[in-house]
């Protein structure tokens, strides 16, 4: 089977990130039926390492005035304009903070060997919208956006 680190998260976020369930089964259980479900071990502990990053991030404070964003040239090179300007467009909509669009660029970049198509960067933007705190109306937001439930144009 030819997952790739991208693909696991998916499966994690579908499957238990994005559940209403308090209650989620340990690790190693969850690591043992990604495996039955054919995912590669070292997909499976690299998927988890990103979220264990992710969850490292914390809430970060945001910044008081609007803050400009230059793109380094290997985010340039991970992510191509198409992706740059949904960041931006995030942004403008308000769906993303400063804070909260360093995430999102810091996760995207730590998929190593992955290329970050815009559908990927949307489910990269929910998942760090789901992790940080008090975020509820910005994930609503853009949950409706991954699954196209309101009309949006980039322009």
């Amino acid at each position: 089977m030819k997952e790739n680190i991208f693909d696991v998260l998916m499966y994690l976020f579908e499957n238990y990130m994005e559940g209403e369930t308090e209650i989620l089964p340990d690790s190693d259980v969850i690591r043992t039926e990604l495996l039955e479900a054919g995912f590669e071990q070292i997909e499976v502990s690299k998927a988890f390492d990103w979220l264990e990053s992710l969850s490292l991030q914390g809430a970060i404070s945001p910044t008081v005035a609007p803050a400009f964003r230059i793109f380094c040239a290997e985010e340039k090179a991970k992510l191509s304009t198409d992706c740059l300007d949904l960041i931006l467009f995030l942004e403008q909509k308000g769906i993303l903070s400063s804070a909260n669009r360093e995430i999102v660029i810091d996760r995207a970049m730590a998929l190593e060997n992955e290329e970050i198509s815009v559908e990927k960067l949307k489910w990269i933007v929910l998942m760090v919208l789901l992790s940080q705190p008090d975020q509820e109306i910005a994930f609503s937001r853009m949950e409706d956006f991954v699954y196209d439930l309101i009309p949006t144009y980039l322009h």
